[in-house]
């Protein structure tokens, strides 16, 4: 006679009380506090709360286990990030916890974290500024995507006087085409062997309405312009949510957002030819994280290279004091 395991019902108490479980620890709801627009490296947060790694990835698992938190590979590395909501109890939960303040000490940690991540993307470009370029054409230099991109630039029909500002203009390649459709152009970057690259073009090529500046957009004042270019920048900045955000305060009432960027990919190597800490990105990431920052996304182009990697050109419109009052208005009905 054979004897058969029981079959065991799914009951769906088990999903509710997993979620429970999880969120029944003051540490693991401060790690979905900090995972609210970021997303870390088990020993990354390790490091912000003052655990060990295996104390952290109980946890992370728990929290894995109860949907609350996604993975996502980068290369050889693992990131964490929060689990979109799945069901009344989790969404309220994430808006219960985002009303929350993190500990001091966590955020000093934070901070540390997003500031080591920084100085790994500082360190490369001043390490590699003269082959830089050579490098960025592994994977896709502005040749390969500058036609698509100044044809969504032009279909937007900017007027006489409107001003632009590139963020992190490597070379200085793609300057002078906005400085044939701009009034004025800035240039910033935080790499003074970079930022003299741009200046050696614009000298050669005779730019007198394009400004460079050494600063840290993310960080520093900056006048809003009426368009923000960033090409393949986004993917060396230590975290992209928090940077739609501040790039979100750079661009005018009206103006426009325009990125191109790398698609989600595997190639690891990246990270040591290019100094990228990002290996792309979704296209439905960039869409949120503009959301969030108070963007509405436009006309996309896809670019699909020889090497695997395929390019995303995205715009993104800042609504002027009319069109914002109006989408306050339609989202309270």
């Amino acid at each position: 006679m054979t004897l058969r395991a029981p079959e065991l019902d799914f009951d769906p108490c088990d999903t509710l009380a997993a979620l429970c479980k999880a969120g029944g620890d003051p540490l693991r709801l401060n790690v979905l506090r900090a995972l609210s627009n970021d997303s870390f490296g088990v020993l990354e947060l390790a490091q912000i709360f003052a655990i060990g790694q295996s104390g952290m990835s109980h946890h992370l698992k728990v929290l894995a286990q109860a949907g609350l938190v996604a993975t996502r590979r980068e290369g050889n590395a693992i990131f964490y990030r929060r689990a979109l909501p799945n069901g009344r109890l989790h969404a309220a939960l994430l808006e219960d916890i985002d009303e929350l303040p993190l500990p001091g000490d966590v955020q000093a940690r934070i901070a540390t974290v997003h500031q080591q991540r920084a100085t790994v993307s500082r360190d490369f470009f001043a390490r590699m500024a003269s082959s830089f370029q050579a490098q960025q054409d592994l994977i896709a230099g502005l040749p390969q995507y500058r036609d698509s991109l100044l044809a969504l630039l032009d279909a937007l029909h900017f007027a006489p006087g409107a001003t632009a500002l590139e963020i992190g203009p490597g070379d200085g390649a793609f300057l002078p085409e906005l400085a044939q459709r701009f009034a004025q152009v800035t240039a910033l970057d935080n790499s003074p062997a970079m930022l003299e690259l741009a200046s050696q073009r614009c000298a050669a090529e005779g730019l007198h309405n394009v400004e460079l500046k050494l600063a840290d957009a993310l960080q520093d004042e900056q006048q809003p312009a009426d368009c923000v270019v960033l090409n393949m920048v986004l993917h060396h900045f230590a975290t992209p949510a928090e940077a739609f955000r501040k790039l979100a305060g750079l661009v005018a009432p009206g103006g426009s957002l325009l990125l191109s960027e790398l698609c989600s990919h595997d190639q690891s190597w990246a990270r040591e030819a290019c100094g990228d800490l990002w290996l792309g990105f979704e296209q439905e990431d960039l869409a949120r994280w503009a959301t969030a920052a108070g963007l509405t996304p436009g006309e996309s182009l896809y670019i699909g290279l020889k090497n695997g990697f395929q390019i995303q050109l995205r715009h993104f419109a800042k609504p002027d004091a009319h069109s914002a009052f109006s989408l306050r208005q339609e989202r309270n009905r």
